[in-house]
């Protein structure tokens, strides 16, 4: 007897990457909503249109070297989601971009 072929596509790891990032972003709204932060309006629209852009093209970069081949969010827009984390859990910025400079004479 044969058995009947599902549909099913194999598991793809720019799926996983935008599930992911999705569900981290629906997290961040939520955290803030819950902390009764308000985000200031261009964290809210970075939010949405993030959203909205791994939605329709599955990423939310266009140019490649932006990010990782297989990653939904450029290296950027993964610090500002963290940073909006951060402050939605009254916490620190995410981290620093960029070292210090020291003063002290070598």
């Amino acid at each position: 007897m044969k058995r009947k072929a599902f549909n099913r596509r194999a598991p793809n790891g720019r799926d996983g990457a935008k599930r992911a990032a999705l569900n981290a972003l629906k997290r961040a709204k939520r955290a803030a909503d819950r902390a009764g932060i308000d985000l200031s309006a261009w964290e809210g629209e970075f939010l949405g249109s993030v959203e909205e852009r791994v939605n329709r093209f599955g990423r939310a970069f266009g140019d490649p070297e932006k990010g990782a081949p297989g990653q939904a969010l450029s290296a950027l827009q993964t610090i500002k989601l963290r940073e909006i984390v951060a402050k939605a859990s009254g916490k620190a910025k995410g981290g620093r971009r960029f070292a210090k400079k020291s003063s002290a004479p070598l």
